[in-house]
């Protein structure tokens, strides 16, 4: 099995990577975001993934490197990480009640040869109508603070979401199927 490097700190996508069984290590991207131009979200989300599993390949040698982006669409707008906690009741009550895509995009660097392939996943989310005081709630058990979109399905944030259409581990932060699907390309078989 290849090396793997993961160029991301998120606990979530080091948790899916431990959960299909690869043996991995982590050295995580800085990247400056907002610098990245796009004209829609799948493009940003790959630019970005890109742009990580990149900049992290320069660095090592002899390795697949991974790299992930995840935003929230909402009404054509882009959503990150709240910068606050102010801001991340804006999003929560923003998204109340309505349908919104959650776009993960993926990166694979081989740095023996270059090869790169780059691709994203897209997924349907609705959240539930929601009160003031469930934001309120939910915002002050600190879990929406590091999550695109301020919210995580795999946490407590499950009670916020009524459905979802489409790959649930790409509202988690990795689109663990597609991954594993690209990674088959540089010989790496998530299972046997």
């Amino acid at each position: 099995m290849p090396r793997i490097v993961l160029a991301s700190a998120s606990p979530r996508r080091k948790d899916l990577l431990r959960q299909i069984g690869l043996e991995f290590e982590v050295i995580p991207a800085d990247i400056e975001e907002d610098a990245v131009r796009w004209r829609d979200p799948g493009e940003l989300v790959r630019k970005l993934a890109l742009s990580k599993a990149e900049k992290v390949a320069a660095s090592v040698r002899g390795a697949l490197v991974v790299g992930a982006d995840t935003v929230v669409l909402l009404d054509g707008e882009v959503l990150g990480k709240p910068r606050s906690r102010e801001e991340a009741r804006a999003m929560l009550g923003r998204l109340a009640g309505k349908e919104h895509q959650v776009f993960t995009g993926l990166a694979v660097v081989e740095t023996a040869t270059g090869k790169r392939r780059v691709d994203h996943e897209e997924t349907r989310v609705w959240m539930r109508p929601l009160g003031f005081d469930q934001i309120v709630a939910y915002v002050a058990s600190g879990e929406p603070l590091d999550k695109a979109g301020a919210y995580a399905v795999q946490g407590l944030g499950a009670v916020l979401v009524e459905r979802l259409e489409g790959c649930y581990f790409n509202v988690v932060g990795l689109p663990v199927p597609r991954l594993a699907r690209m990674l088959e390309e540089f010989g790496v078989k998530v299972l046997g």
